[in-house]
């Protein structure tokens, strides 16, 4: 999931709702020394965009006036705060590449083993090549490499992937890209597969031609 693009004010909002794990609209302007109409602006927008979920929380015993709303942030801010993924990724690879130096092998087949599992139905339901083509682009650009496909003159087909999600990943460990690439060779048996633009390798995309095989 991409972050979403939002304000340096809507921002400071979202921080101070992650800090605080709830919060009323006049908590969060008395936080932030905004006015509780601001502060209700923002939250009102957070809240269209998915960002932010009220709740109406009633007011004690003795309490009068309209149930108080009661603001959260939603799964989908999540990626507006710094992750560390790639390096934990890293970490663990690397020791379990020292417990067992084939290990790391074995890891990246079973991922490979698994995404084919994942695709092949998928695929199965596409009678052409073309039509397989363009639902193994989809599933990429599902998995986060921004992936595109196109046809090409000579039959062939060319499949473009604009972003690697695993690139923190794939630059210590080659067995990533080799992965990759056996991936796309076995879900198209009746193509050839070729990488012509590697991103490791300096490209700004990774690319691969699908040439058709003689029936």
């Amino acid at each position: 999931m991409s972050p979403p693009t939002i304000s340096d004010s809507r921002r400071s909002v979202i921080e101070a709702l992650k800090q605080a794990g709830e919060a009323t609209a006049e908590q969060l302007a008395g936080t932030l020394g905004m006015t509780v109409a601001g502060a209700r602006q923002h939250l009102s927008a957070l809240v269209d965009e998915g960002l932010v979920t009220g709740s109406e929380e009633p007011r004690g015993a003795g309490e009068r006036g309209r149930p108080r709303l009661v603001y959260a942030l939603t799964r989908r801010a999540e990626p507006l705060f710094p992750k560390a993924y790639d390096e934990l990724a890293n970490d663990l690879l690397a020791h379990i590449e020292a417990e067992d130096g084939t290990l790391i092998d074995r890891i990246f087949v079973r991922r490979r083993d698994a995404r084919v599992d994942h695709a092949v139905p998928r695929l199965a339901t596409k009678r052409t090549l073309r039509g397989k083509v363009a639902e193994l682009a989809r599933i990429l650009d599902e998995d986060g490499y921004l992936a595109e496909w196109t046809a090409v003159g000579d039959g062939s087909f060319r499949i473009v992937e604009h972003n690697c999600a695993i690139l923190a990943v794939a630059q210590r460990h080659p067995q990533a890209c080799r992965s990759e690439i056996e991936f796309l060779q076995t879900v198209l048996p009746e193509a050839d597969v070729t990488r012509v633009s590697h991103i490791v390798a300096g490209a700004h995309q990774c690319a691969y031609v699908v040439t058709p095989r003689a029936s």
